[in-house]
């Protein structure tokens, strides 16, 4: 079992997927806890990770395709995924 914790902000640290049938125990910032499965949470991070590219204006594999002016960060990963308590329902 993996164990993360919420931040004051709602988000937990998650960079890459988690295997889909793990079971990940979340603690809240108000102290409950609750158990998520790998694959929820996977698409939580999915879901994140298409607004944040929709709103940089990034393609579906997180790159620009407007002219290149400076090197810039790629933009094709997420490190923060907002969750809230009851998402394992």
């Amino acid at each position: 079992m993996i164990t993360v914790q919420q931040d004051a902000e709602g988000f937990i640290r998650m960079n890459r997927h988690f295997p889909e049938s793990v079971l990940i125990s979340i603690t809240f910032a108000d102290g409950t806890t609750e158990q998520v499965s790998g694959g929820r949470l996977n698409r939580a991070y999915d879901e994140a990770l298409a607004e944040y590219r929709a709103q940089n204006h990034l393609d579906a594999k997180g790159f620009s395709r407007s002219p290149a002016k400076k090197k810039a960060s790629p933009g094709n990963k997420i490190d923060f995924v907002k969750v809230h308590p009851g998402m394992g329902e």
